[in-house]
């Protein structure tokens, strides 16, 4: 495969990652759309279209860094970030891990590895020790917990999907019509 196709191919799918990226800043003034959200379809997506993994990870991580601090900057008017955020940093290098394991993305591929993706979210977000006081640190505080979480992560859910439609359905469109972005693997078919 030639550079300029690597190049090519890689060049949108970080300008993909990057504008779905941009869509947190406009749900962050909407409190009904908490949760709402692309990173979950951009690591899905990262993970499943770098030919070269640990590009998804660097793109789909670092993407997400410095959208948390434009977030923080528009909340608290400074660019402050926590440590307790590699719990979220962990969670969606898993995702990315979960996008790299799809061969083919069908409509089904995509809606069950969203499915997924918002599942370790819910799982590991909602450990009761991760967020202090809030929950008692036992197995019935982990139990409020995730019942508490879940208008958070059914919006999760709907984001997934409406992002991953768009973001993996742009890019298979596009990759039936520019065949410069379809990988080497798929050009051997």
């Amino acid at each position: 495969m030639s550079t300029q196709k690597i190049n090519t191919r890689n060049a949108v799918i970080i300008l993909l990652i990057i504008a779905a990226a941009a869509m947190r800043l406009v749900n962050v003034k909407y409190t009904a759309l908490s949760n709402f959200t692309p990173v979950g379809a951009i690591a899905l997506f990262g993970g499943a279209y770098f030919t070269d993994k640990w590009k998804a990870y660097l793109v789909v991580l670092v993407t997400l860094f410095v959208s948390d601090l434009a977030i923080n900057y528009m909340y608290f008017s400074q660019l402050t970030w926590s440590i307790s955020s590699l719990w979220v940093y962990l969670c969606f290098a898993i995702v990315v891990f979960i996008g790299s394991l799809i061969k083919k993305a069908t409509v089904l591929n995509v809606f069950a590895v969203s499915l997924v993706a918002v599942l370790i979210h819910w799982l590991i977000m909602d450990l009761p020790w991760l967020y202090g006081t809030l929950y008692p640190h036992t197995l019935g505080g982990y139990g409020q917990s995730l019942v508490a979480a879940i208008p958070f992560e059914k919006n999760m859910v709907l984001g997934d999907i409406l992002y991953c439609a768009i973001l993996f359905g742009g890019f298979e469109l596009a990759k039936s019509k520019y065949t410069i972005l379809r990988s080497h693997r798929e050009l051997a078919v």
